[in-house]
């Protein structure tokens, strides 16, 4: 890839994947406060840990989602707005 390719490709994922970012280290916080309490023995905040971080994980799986999405609807844009692209027209 070039360089211009891969400082485009950047500045398109960058913002998309920053909700990303955010719920994953959620996530990792979660994990990081179910072993805490796992290695204290306490089993009531061990299952609460656990479904926060389920919740977590759902919200990670949403948010990529949201981000293919919205990179999808940014490259169709980009080729119904190119002539030379092949199906340029099509894309409707």
């Amino acid at each position: 890839m070039s360089d211009q390719l891969k400082s485009l490709a950047g500045r398109l994922l960058r913002p998309t994947l920053l909700p990303v970012q955010f719920a994953l280290l959620l996530f990792q916080f979660r994990v990081g406060r179910v072993k805490a309490a796992r290695a204290r023995g306490d089993r009531g905040a061990i299952s609460i840990e656990l479904a926060l971080a389920i919740i977590a994980l759902v919200f990670v799986a949403g948010a990529v989602a949201v981000a293919l999405y919205a990179l999808k609807d940014k490259v169709v844009k980009k080729v119904e707005q190119d002539p030379n692209m092949p199906g340029a027209g099509a894309a409707t």
